[in-house]
């Protein structure tokens, strides 16, 4: 059983940093569950300490994604509108690849800046506002999720285990 749980770790940790970069996977608790996985095997001693601060991180991070964009966005200008556009851009860039994921926030954001009869000027303020909300949670992501795998692996190879 532990090299099921050492299997399915190291694939939650690695699919934790790609969903980083994609919106529908929770990239730091994915890569957490990887983490607790590992706590779960009978060679590496449950620290419920760690697991509840890696928990209330992986937490934060998800929580703090969230509001990021909505603050570049309010912080440059952006209203309501502003915000749909942003989320519809960011969900169908999604299916575009990752120029979509990057540029569809931006060019949605503007889409509804542009709709709320803002001018070009102003729309386009406030959807850098959303781009760059958007880019700095990426980044606390894909940087809580590569932790949360470094960690995975310096345990396992610390622990006296298979590996």
């Amino acid at each position: 059983m532990d090299i099921f749980f050492v299997i399915t770790g190291i694939i939650l940790c690695f699919v934790g940093i790609i969903g980083s970069f994609i919106p529908l996977i929770p990239g730091p608790i994915t890569s957490f569950s990887g983490l607790l996985f590992l706590h779960l095997t009978t060679f590496v001693p449950f620290d419920f300490y760690f697991i509840i601060g890696c928990f209330t991180i992986a937490i934060s991070v998800f929580m703090l994604d969230l509001i990021i964009p909505i603050i570049g966005l309010k912080k440059l200008g952006g209203t309501k509108k502003g915000l749909i556009g942003a989320t519809i851009g960011l969900l169908l860039g999604f299916f575009i690849g990752p120029i979509g994921l990057i540029s569809g926030p931006f060019i949605g954001a503007l889409s509804g800046e542009l709709l709320n009869k803002n001018g070009i000027k102003k729309s386009i303020k406030a959807s850098l506002g959303t781009l760059i909300g958007f880019l700095a949670g990426v980044a606390m992501k894909f940087l809580v999720s590569f932790v949360f795998t470094i960690l995975f692996f310096k345990i396992l190879l610390t622990s006296g285990g298979y590996f």
